[in-house]
């Protein structure tokens, strides 16, 4: 079973904490579209007759897209892939995209999950990131997009310079008050060349305080454990059978085709990407080769990313599959109470998952 992944690379205006690639205006969406229907057919083979069980529009802010062309791409992939029946396709959106209408619409173009980029509940945050909507689109527009679909999952940010625990408390209360199924709760990172990374050297905005996102991140798994919620991946919760299967096979180290600007691909034994600039990669493909570059992995290199991956979710690392060296290794950490072995598995403890880079980063090969 494989992913397929599509970056849709527009967005009605730039976030400030963002680094993903995108542009502001929507000039070249028609010449985008036509190429990545090309680059569809082109990479017909990268999956090598694979099923595809789950399709993810990702950006960017793919909502932006209309109906008829969200239609076309899927009914694209569907012509060229095996695409399983009852696969799981995720359209990404903001609430500000959300209408009966586009709803209506999504149900009707295969969509049958959403991840909707919330990040928080409360007015003076949105303004500080530099999002589109407003705190009261956010839950409007969520208990609406609660009436279409079933299957949906919530963006929050926490560590922000100006979120209290009180704060931070209230976006996840809220989140379960609205019975939302599925969470994806990320640390602020102020990545290089932002506007945010601008404004904390230029002294206009506090820089993140790692304590205090440690301390968010502890209170966010016991606040999500009380509600009933299942901490599959450092990240990720979710109410049960409902984990994102997308995503989930990223970490599970399953076979997936990116398509569009700055998307990866991965075969099991290579991994590409294609250029993140939108003018090139439709000149590109308009002449028949896929802009990308490529890297074969080594043994080690595949033995590395399967510990990092894994040890990010609640299965842990297979010392059966990672090699029993791992257990001396991993002895430290264990003494530490960050990490526990239980049934051939490595697993991070609540402790561990807040140093699970670094010490991924020690367990490697």
């Amino acid at each position: 079973m494989a992913g397929i992944y599509i970056h849709i690379p527009f967005c009605r205006q730039a976030c400030h904490y963002c680094n993903f690639h995108f542009a502001t205006s929507l000039h070249y969406k028609n010449d985008f579209i036509a190429a990545l229907l090309k680059e569809i057919v082109v990479q017909k083979n990268y999956l090598d007759k694979e099923i595809v069980e789950t399709i993810y529009f990702g950006g960017g802010t793919p909502s932006l897209l209309s109906i008829e062309d969200l239609v076309l791409i899927v009914e694209k992939i569907k012509s060229v892939f095996i695409v399983a029946t009852g696969a799981e396709i995720t359209l990404e959106t903001n609430p500000d995209d959300i209408a009966n209408t586009k709803l209506a619409g999504w149900k009707e173009a295969g969509i049958n999950r959403l991840s909707i980029g919330i990040q928080s509940f409360f007015e003076e945050d949105l303004k500080w990131m530099n999002r589109a909507h407003t705190a009261q689109q956010a839950i409007d527009n969520l208990q609406l997009a609660s009436s279409y679909f079933d299957n949906i999952t919530i963006d929050l940010i926490y560590g922000t310079p100006q979120l209290t625990n009180e704060k931070w408390k209230q976006n996840v209360d809220t989140a379960i008050s609205l019975n939302i199924p599925h969470l994806s709760c990320y640390a602020l990172t102020v990545e290089p060349k932002t506007p945010l990374d601008k404004m904390i050297q230029q002294h206009k905005s506090e820089d993140i305080n790692p304590d205090k996102q440690s301390e968010q991140f502890l209170l966010l798994m016991q606040w999500a454990e009380e509600a009933g919620y299942e901490h599959y991946e450092i990240s990720n919760f979710a109410k049960k059978g409902m984990r994102s299967r997308h995503n989930s096979s990223y970490w599970q180290g399953k076979n997936y085709l990116g398509l569009g600007p700055s998307a990866h691909s991965f075969n099991g034994t290579s991994r590409q990407w294609n250029v993140s600039n939108n003018n090139n990669y439709i000149a590109s493909i308009n002449k028949g080769i896929i802009p990308l570059e490529k890297e074969v992995l080594t043994g080690t290199q595949k033995l590395n990313e399967y510990i990092m991956t894994s040890l990010r979710t609640m299965e842990g690392l297979n010392t059966a599959i990672a090699g029993k060296e791992l257990i001396e290794k991993s002895k430290k950490f264990i003494e530490a109470g960050l990490m526990k072995l239980e049934n051939n598995s490595l697993i991070l403890t609540r402790e561990g998952k807040l140093l699970a880079d670094g010490i991924a980063a020690e367990l490697f090969s």
